[in-house]
């Protein structure tokens, strides 16, 4: 392929132009990298500086009272709670599965069988019954006799103000 020499001149300086964009973009992209690393560098410059103390500052103004009650109310109420319970259940279980114990349970139900047996059943209303009727009804009767006397109008209960003799102090 032949291209004339106007031609071959147009590409050359097209080529030496593009070399130069490209140059020029390299050199741009170059600044913009540094730019973009001094940029990170402060970022973290600033997060250490002033990020961070706030974090920590929240962190220990709010946070850290609230994960210690919680804390201390796990560590004092919850957890030795929590053990008393263990603790008991496997005692108990520890008890029933003791020889002496299943051998006195074993004993208790057969008295108790007997027992039962022998003792008849109530049939009605005893004397304890009876006794606190009675006693009720005597607070009914004592408490309606005390409200009469408050209301019953007696005017026998009320003095004359002019049946008092005058004072001789006072003439």
């Amino acid at each position: 392929m032949s291209l004339s020499r106007k031609r071959q001149k147009e590409l050359n300086r097209l080529r030496a132009e593009a070399l130069g964009i490209w140059g020029a973009q390299q050199d741009v992209l170059g600044r913009a990298n540094t730019a973009a690393q001094e940029a990170g560098r402060q970022a973290a410059q600033y997060t250490r500086e002033e990020v961070a103390p706030r974090l920590r500052e929240g962190y220990d103004q709010y946070f850290r009272p609230v994960t210690r009650a919680a804390g201390d109310v796990i560590s004092n109420s919850v957890v030795p709670a929590v053990g008393t319970v263990l603790g008991t259940a496997l005692s108990v279980a520890d008890v029933a599965n003791d020889t002496r114990v299943q051998a006195a349970v074993k004993r208790l139900k057969s008295a108790k069988g007997a027992v039962a047996k022998k003792v008849p059943e109530k049939s009605g209303p005893g004397f304890g019954t009876y006794f606190a009727l009675a006693l009720g009804a005597v607070a009914v009767v004592g408490v309606a006799y005390a409200v009469w006397q408050t209301f019953r109008a007696d005017d026998e209960l009320w003095v004359a103000e002019d049946d008092f003799p005058e004072s001789p102090s006072s003439e």
